[in-house]
């Protein structure tokens, strides 16, 4: 149990296009006047998830209370960025009621709860949970679930497998970390599907007191995903690591770059050539913003997989430049102009 006057923080982890920060917005807008301030991991040159926040409009989430560690992983950066972001947080005249760190995609998990021992913020501030976040609708079609066991098997039997897939194990890292998994776009599956998922998932996990929690579109009360009292930082031997033996974890699999466009006449015409380049060049996710003439809001667009999302977040200011961007990631080895061109193609 997290000890009396620490600060709660929650870590919320899981891959991309999971729904995190659409979490995170049900979460604002439901804080009840509890100030909660955000640390979000942006993989990519553009800073969507903090703009998506920004953009909100919700009463109460104030831009000094949203901090962005850009270009780069908390994990392999804890000490340079997300330490001073933690202690500056904390040492505010005011400081938050709840932390919640947003994790990217390609974040492990556990290096980022061990740095809550570090002396500067120990006795401070406690991860209240980690949160893990999945999109059922994958795991129903097998994307992030497969049979680890076999693999290792098959892995050790040959000796031209020499490694397993990095998305695999970033997938393995976040659930044996978790104290809660957030099961996320059960609308997508029937009843029987959610239960194989709920099966399949359970069977991964570590810990039998981790709770799964089935939900759409990311809507889960602020009663059950804050207040979890984990202390994570103090039990981090039952949250296996294939990085317990000291091996850095490395990036390199993955790759991004930024698309920038002109105004947007048609965005249906845009989608439908987003989903040709995610089928042609398996890519993992694209998101971005849009300008669209005659539209005084600024349209995002989310997309994982095959599965896009577009919506108007926020009018464009009166002094900001309207643009159209989208931040492209996928396994290192992306064919960037060829994507580009696609993406451009009229």
């Amino acid at each position: 149990m997290a000890q009396l006057g620490k600060i709660p923080a929650t870590v919320i982890t899981g891959f991309l296009g999971a729904g995190k920060t659409t979490m995170i917005r049900n979460m604002l807008e439901n804080a009840g006047g509890k100030r909660i301030a955000l640390i979000i991991n942006e993989f990519g040159d553009l800073g969507v998830d903090r703009e998506v926040i920004n953009g909100c409009g919700i009463s109460g989430c104030a831009e000094d209370d949203v901090v962005e560690l850009a270009n780069g992983c908390i994990c392999c950066t804890v000490a340079d960025d997300f330490l001073p972001t933690i202690k500056g947080l904390i040492d505010r005249d005011t400081p938050p009621d709840h932390i919640v760190v947003e994790t990217s995609g390609l974040a492990l998990p556990k290096p980022l709860v061990k740095a809550f021992n570090w002396p500067e913020i120990r006795s401070r501030v406690t991860v209240d949970g980690v949160v893990a976040v999945l999109d059922g609708a994958a795991l129903r079609d097998g994307l992030f679930a497969h049979d680890h066991h076999a693999v290792q098997a098959q892995r050790e039997a040959d000796d031209n497998l020499d490694h397993e897939s990095p998305l695999e194990e970033l997938f393995e890292e976040q659930l044996h970390c978790a104290d809660m998994v957030v099961l996320n776009k059960t609308d997508l599956l029937s009843e029987a599907e959610i239960a194989k998922v709920e099966a399949d998932v359970r069977a991964e996990l570590k810990r039998p007191s981790v709770k799964i929690i089935a939900t759409a579109h990311s809507k889960v009360e602020n009663a059950v995903l804050l207040g979890l009292g984990a202390a994570a930082e103090d039990d981090l031997d039952s949250r296996p690591s294939h990085h317990d033996d000291g091996h850095e974890h490395d990036h390199d699999d993955f790759e991004s770059f930024v698309v920038s466009l002109d105004n947007v006449e048609d965005a249906a015409a845009l989608e439908k050539r987003l989903i040709d380049v995610v089928r042609q060049f398996d890519v993992l996710r694209v998101k971005g913003f849009l300008d669209i003439p005659g539209k005084p809001m600024r349209q995002v667009v989310q997309g994982v997989g095959e599965r896009f999302q577009r919506y108007f977040d926020r009018p464009w200011a009166a002094n900001e430049t309207r643009r159209s961007e989208l931040v492209v990631i996928g396994l290192h080895g992306l064919d960037r102009n060829a994507i580009e061109a696609a993406i451009k193609a009229s």
